[in-house]
């Protein structure tokens, strides 16, 4: 079993921040790219931000200069930093690894997502 667990969801004012943790475990050999998804109330999911094992990122173009992801690959942790946060990124936020399990197959993993609420 691979699992993905976010962590630093919450509350927060608009204007303020918040750090987006995503930690795997579980057996596998390595997790290739990692991603951010966001769902706000009614809406699809939507890809905030991607990061390959490489370190190569792509960011939806609303996040550029907001958001910005990392990751660590020896704890195989991916981060989401989010600033100047605004009542529209309200939403569950998922984490997203393409993960090679032991058994050499690639598995697509999510994890449970954490609420981020900005509001006043």
């Amino acid at each position: 079993q691979v699992q993905l667990v976010e962590s630093g969801g919450g509350l927060v004012q608009p204007g303020g921040s918040l750090r987006l943790s995503c930690a795997a475990s579980g057996s596998f050999f390595s997790i290739d790219d990692m991603s951010w998804y966001r769902q706000a109330p009614g809406k699809e999911r939507e890809l905030v931000a991607a990061i390959t094992s490489d370190g190569r990122i792509d960011y939806r173009d609303y996040e550029k200069g907001r958001f910005t992801i990392s990751r660590d690959n020896a704890k195989n942790t991916v981060y989401l930093q989010m600033n100047s946060l605004k009542p529209e990124d309200t939403a569950v936020y998922y984490c997203n690894g393409r993960v090679l399990h032991l058994s050499r197959r690639y598995l697509e993993v999510w994890g449970q997502g954490t609420l981020v609420t900005v509001s006043s």
